[in-house]
């Protein structure tokens, strides 16, 4: 390859590496999961979680095609990805999870479909 090559292809790489770093959106995500449970509001400003039956916290992370405020205190089915967010993000988040999941194990989810199960939150 020439020098020229060389430099343009590391150049891509350093600008590719810096586009998805800086992205809010910019996290490792692992394979499609599908979590059930009770959908509730958040105390953070626009935040939403599932609590599962097997006492697991997920925080929610939705896109807008998903009306997640729709469906608060119904139990659901979502479709998604669990994100691995910066130690950055997670400690901005941290103040509220702590609050909304007492003894709960926790986990983020971002949420690509969901689908109703019950209109309410049976316990």
């Amino acid at each position: 390859m020439t020098r020229k090559l060389v430099t343009l292809l590391w150049t891509l790489a350093i600008v590719l590496a810096v586009l998805i770093a800086a992205s809010p959106c910019a996290v490792a995500q692992t394979a499609t999961q599908t979590i059930t449970g009770c959908l509730q509001k958040g105390l953070e400003s626009g935040g939403f979680y599932l609590t599962t039956s097997d006492n697991h916290h997920w925080e929610l992370y939705q896109n807008s095609q998903v009306p997640l405020s729709d469906h608060v205190g119904q139990t659901v089915t979502l479709t998604g990805v669990v994100p691995h967010r910066s130690t950055a993000q997670e400690q901005v988040s941290q103040p509220y999870e702590k609050k909304e999941m007492a003894t709960m194990t926790h986990a983020d989810f971002q949420v690509a479909q969901l689908k109703v199960v019950s209109a309410t939150c049976g316990k």
